[in-house]
């Protein structure tokens, strides 16, 4: 049976949401939603431009709902954690009173059968909000806005900048020659796969040979040296945004192993300033201990590379030792 792993991107940022937006996103904060005139009808959420042609709108701003009607809806009957609400609840169109444009939100109507195109739904507003359209925590059956819990009021100040959080969660299977050299890892020892056809050794856990479309698997199993020399390195700078958690320069190095044609790519470096690595430099494998095992890791417990005190070797073909 293959083993799937879950993964997930993250990826957070900041930012302004301008004169239309943030009026929109403050008013939210007052229990009230705003549209835009154009013409002679009114968009919700506003815009800044005419879909339609591009023109810049006028900045007429006028409020809207805050009950509506459902002109269409489906029905989500197993949310996730990036879902607004952690039960069954349907996803609808809401035309809002006086709005031309339907807005699309969240409704808490406990069943599907509770839901018809054309009913109307009211806003249930968070009791503290800070000018993000979850300040509509969801719409509720009927014409009457609701408040979850205690309502603290409204942004003591124009809502200008906005956070978010984007995120997707992913699932990969996982080659059982994986689990191998993660397993061996837990022994200190490095493995790799030998194709049985063209002769070449891969690190990591690929469970096939590329060359003769091999499928490789344990009788293919050889061990590797931990021990070898840097061919390449490149210096990460990093570029401080929110989340970032590194602070100084780093190194992340490609380590021919001895003895074989194997190199292992961007690995990092133990106990070696970045104004010291350098091509040729002589490393030893650093193993974690069984609480220092981290999630994700294709060469399991290798933590990364370690100057061994070996004499530097002086190749100029090792540049050219990438892979």
């Amino acid at each position: 049976m293959v083993r799937f792993e879950e993964s997930s991107i993250t990826f957070p940022y900041t930012r302004s949401l301008g004169p239309v937006i943030g009026a929109f996103m403050t008013a939210l904060t007052e229990k009230k939603i705003l549209g835009i005139r154009n013409r002679d009808s009114v968009l919700v959420p506003p815009m800044e431009w005419d879909p339609a042609t591009g023109a810049e709108l006028p900045r007429e701003l006028t409020e809207v709902g805050p009950a509506g009607t459902i002109q269409s809806w489906t029905w989500v009957p197993d949310p996730t954690e990036q879902h607004p609400l952690d039960r069954p609840f349907a996803f609808a169109f809401i035309r809002l009173d006086g709005a031309s444009t339907p807005l699309l939100h969240a409704v808490d109507a406990g069943s599907p059968g509770a839901m018809a195109d054309g009913m109307r739904v009211a806003p249930r507003w968070r009791g503290t909000r800070i000018g993000h359209i979850t300040d509509i925590a969801c719409f509720v059956p009927g014409d009457e806005p609701e408040v979850d819990g205690d309502d603290f009021g409204a942004a003591a100040e124009p809502v200008e900048m906005m956070d978010y959080l984007v995120s997707i969660a992913y699932r990969n299977p996982v080659p059982a020659t994986s689990d191998l050299v993660v397993d061996a890892s837990r022994q200190q020892r490095l493995v790799g796969f030998r194709c049985a056809v063209c002769g070449r050794t891969y690190a990591g856990g690929r469970g096939i040979c590329p060359i003769d479309s091999l499928e490789l698997d344990e009788q293919h199993l050889v061990d590797l040296p931990s021990t070898g020399t840097i061919t390449n390195f490149v210096i990460v700078t990093p570029v401080q945004y929110p989340g970032q958690t590194e602070t100084e320069p780093f190194a992340r190095v490609f380590v021919l192993l001895d003895g074989t044609d194997v190199v292992l790519s961007y690995q990092p470096v133990v106990e070696l300033p970045v104004h010291e690595v350098a091509v040729g430099v002589r490393v030893s494998a650093v193993w974690a201990s069984a609480a220092e095992e981290t999630e994700g890791n294709p060469y399991g417990s290798l933590i990364g590379w370690i100057p061994n005190g070996e004499p530097n070797v002086d190749d100029p073909d090792l540049v050219n030792r990438i892979f």
